[in-house]
């Protein structure tokens, strides 16, 4: 399409001209880098995205919101943090610890959340997004699960997910470890002990990661640093932008419905529509961080006291997304092997490495291991209703029974304390239970799914029935009238067009033709 442009200069600057048309300097610059770079058509395309009403998919952007009041509040915390072991005595704020000798990573903690404006808010702003980000990535993980959106073509999306769960994890611990507190301390310790159970390398890798001999020479808080502020967030930061280029890609899954096939997406498109109603979603994301940051109190670190590797603090439990591993380093059994000059504690490595591993390789591999027990090797782009699928429903089920159980493990010591029982009582009822328990609730689900699949019209609102008499004397009943807001309707689903075509020289504004929307540039 042959295209002039011409620059006339007046009192208020230049002024482009193209196809006839005058610009604006914003407009100009504008056409200058779509002439170089062709983002105009991309752009168009991603405006018009379609994206699915339904509320489960606001998981997803809770994770992603979350991530970015992260590294906002992160940046904060960064200026003001001091990534150091080395030993100082403490005469801050906080007039309890007042004289005390602590390291600079624990006095500079206590400094942002006493001294620094906002700085308390911020921190624990920081603290909670964590913890919801961390949520948000594991019941839209369950999600995925339980509807069957892994399934060709987006096998590769699920692995990126399960990916950036246990970074999460793993970035999670490190952030709340490094305070150098009582309690951060003590997860320290679980740590290196974790380490050291591998066999053959676990004693050399324990003093590389530390520097030495537990609690090592102090290099461990700038490692963890490094690791926590940089390189895990840039890998995450990574895989979050790889699995919104696969999403683009591959278009959104959606629920069956009105209107809905395999070959379409039904839903709001990305300008205006969602655009307007994520903003403010995120907006509403931030604002509940942060009125948990100033109003829910988390990780008190003042109230710990700095760490002291011979003192354990009692009733110490990680945050809730290291439940599940720290209940299965208690529950385990005191076994292990000794032989060939080596030690293998199973208590520790089973529980702390070998679990661990075989759950995110299960967790990897699951797509492909359900495309090889069903043979279903098609594309899928409708989502099953868990209720239809009665065994990877079971099987989820039994699954989050599993892990529950195992977090609820994480606190023998309180709940022995709390009944007033021996911890040896509580320690065995629970390696029945994390057995036990998964099997019920799988058999359970399973066989509530197969009652929910044959029955009519279930999982929809009843509605009230009246209760009729005959002349004869017989009754019956007949559904009452709905009422306002009752029924569930839907708009018909209209088509995006096919393709965007620019404005060609000459043409009106009323000069389209049937089913082409032509935008100006």
């Amino acid at each position: 399409m042959p295209e002039t442009s011409a620059g006339t200069a007046s009192g208020n600057g230049a002024v482009a001209v193209r196809n006839g048309r005058k610009q604006s300097p914003l407009d100009a610059g504008l056409t200058w880098l779509d002439d170089r770079l062709g983002v105009a058509k991309g752009g168009r395309t991603f405006l018009d995205k379609i994206f699915p009403d339904h509320w489960s998919f606001l998981l997803g952007e809770i994770a992603l919101y979350s991530f970015v009041v992260l590294v906002a509040t992160g940046v904060f915390l960064t200026l003001y943090f001091v990534p150091s072991a080395a030993q100082v005595v403490y005469h801050g704020r906080y007039k309890p610890l007042d004289g005390v000798k602590m390291s600079a990573a624990y006095a500079s903690t206590v400094h942002i959340s006493f001294g620094v404006r906002s700085g308390l808010v911020i921190r624990q702003m920081h603290h909670w997004a964590a913890d919801v980000f961390i949520g948000a990535i594991a019941v839209h993980m369950c999600r995925i699960f339980f509807t069957g959106a892994f399934r060709k073509p987006r096998e590769l999306n699920w692995i990126i997910g399960v990916t950036l769960l246990f970074l999460a994890i793993v970035n999670g611990f490190l952030g709340y470890s490094l305070p150098d507190d009582l309690i951060s301390g003590t997860g320290l310790r679980i740590a290196y002990s974790i380490i050291l159970s591998i066999p053959l390398v676990g004693s050399y890798l324990a003093e590389f990661v530390f520097g030495g001999v537990f609690p090592g020479n102090g290099d461990i808080i700038q490692r963890m640093f490094i690791l926590h502020v940089l390189i895990i967030p840039v890998i995450i930061a990574g895989l979050i932008g790889a699995h919104l280029a696969l999403l683009v890609k591959q278009k959104h899954t959606q629920f069956p419905g009105k209107g809905r096939t395999e070959q379409n997406v039904v839903g709001s498109p990305m300008f205006p529509t969602f655009m307007a109603k994520t903003t403010g979603f995120f907006f509403m994301v931030a604002g509940v961080l942060w009125l948990l940051g100033g109003l829910a109190q988390i990780n008190p670190i003042w109230q710990f006291g700095p760490y002291i590797p011979y003192k354990v603090s009692y009733a110490v439990q990680p945050d809730w997304y290291m439940g599940w591993l720290d209940g299965a380093l208690r529950i385990m059994p005191s076994w292990e092997f000794a032989g060939f000059g080596h030690t293998i504690p199973f208590e520790v490595f089973l529980p702390g490495v070998l679990f661990p591993g075989l759950t995110a390789t299960l967790f990897v591999l699951w797509p492909f291991i359900e495309q090889k027990l069903t043979g279903d090797r098609a594309e899928h782009h409708l989502l099953d209703r868990p209720r239809d699928r009665p065994r990877r429903t079971a099987i989820g089920a039994a699954a989050l029974s599993f892990y529950f159980v195992l977090f609820c493990a994480s606190s023998t010591d309180l709940l022995a304390n709390f009944f007033g029982i021996s911890l040896n009582i509580v320690l065995w009822s629970f390696r029945f239970l994390v057995i036990i328990v998964p099997i019920v609730v799988g058999l359970f689900t399973y066989r509530i799914c197969l009652d929910m699949a044959g029955a009519p019209r279930v999982g929809k609102r009843k509605r009230a029935m009246v209760v009729l008499r005959t002349p004869e004397g017989e009754y019956y009943t007949v559904e009452s009238e709905p009422r306002p807001g009752e029924g569930h309707e839907e708009l018909e689903p209209a088509p995006v067009p096919d393709f965007i075509e620019g404005i060609a020289e000459g043409n009106g504004a009323g000069e389209t033709e049937p089913g082409v929307r032509r935008v100006g540039r």
